[in-house]
């Protein structure tokens, strides 16, 4: 076919561009633009490759080594990193009562009705750490004493501990937060020398965390609670043994964890046991 009927056959098929099937090379051609694009978003390299079955337009195919533009990377969440407290806790129990009664070292102190400063055995063998008071807890000024303090009660007398013999109770803040919220990272650090040290005038020789928030607040850690419960875990200087497990008021919306919780009791009763 001589070339002016080539044209002349390609222009009645409305093709633009035409390459010979035994054509091994790319045709490179110019950059498309979007008709929206921006100089901030560049058009991609584009090759027109030879059809190989009828006389259409040509297909556009990327150029290798090419890729497709992509969102950028979501940063994985982390726990908002706040100043350690300067403040020094009284160092024995009738100065730390006192000094928790009249805190106001946080925004929840004025929307208390009181204190939750702790119960039990001040040189128990077994420390139980929660994340704050709720409503009954802050009528009342003591910890779970509410539907979740009468399951963690059952949970305990099931290993042979309770409150009033050979178990101390404490939560990480002291007051509790608005609606049950749960309490943030700058009003933990206002009580961490509190819980600190009832830790070190306890000197337990196991602590067990309920739930996500006591964990992440003891290990210093935003890692999720099912990724930390099951493995023992260390506090503090002194390395004291630590293990986590569901809160009880997670249980009373959860029933079917309660055979998960069942097994982290016995290994708690196991590790008293072994090490008492």
């Amino acid at each position: 076919m001589t070339p002016t009927k080539r044209k002349q056959v390609l222009k009645a098929l409305d093709v633009d561009t035409w390459v010979r099937r035994d054509a091994e090379t790319h045709v490179e051609a110019a950059p498309l633009a979007s008709p929206d694009a921006t100089p901030d978003e560049p058009a991609s390299a584009v090759a027109v490759m030879p059809e190989k079955r009828g006389r259409g337009r040509p297909r556009i195919h990327p150029l290798p080594g090419s890729a497709p533009a992509m969102a950028p990377p979501v940063s994985a969440p982390k726990m908002v990193v706040v100043p350690r407290s300067d403040y020094v806790a009284p160092a024995d129990w009738d100065g730390l009562r006192a000094a928790v009664k009249d805190c106001n070292r946080c925004k929840l102190c004025p929307t208390r009705t009181q204190t939750v400063f702790g119960v039990g055995v001040e040189n128990a063998p077994l420390m139980v750490v929660g994340e704050g008071p709720g409503a009954d807890e802050d009528a009342q000024g003591e910890p779970f004493v509410g539907r979740a303090g009468k399951l963690l009660d059952e949970m305990l007398r099931s290993i042979g501990r309770s409150r009033r013999d050979n178990v101390f109770i404490a939560n990480v803040v002291k007051c509790r937060p608005p609606g049950n919220r749960d309490p943030e990272p700058d009003e933990a650090e206002a009580c961490r020398p509190f819980l600190e040290r009832q830790i070190q005038l306890v000197k337990p020789r196991l602590i067990v965390a309920l739930g996500r928030i006591a964990a992440q607040r003891l290990l210093q850690t935003d890692e999720p609670l099912a990724r930390l419960r099951g493995p023992l875990h260390q506090y503090g200087p002194e390395r004291t043994p630590l293990f986590i497990t569901y809160h009880p008021a997670y249980l009373l919306r959860s029933p079917r964890e309660k055979a998960k919780s069942w097994d982290d009791l016995k290994k708690v009763h196991r590790y008293l046991l072994e090490h008492a």
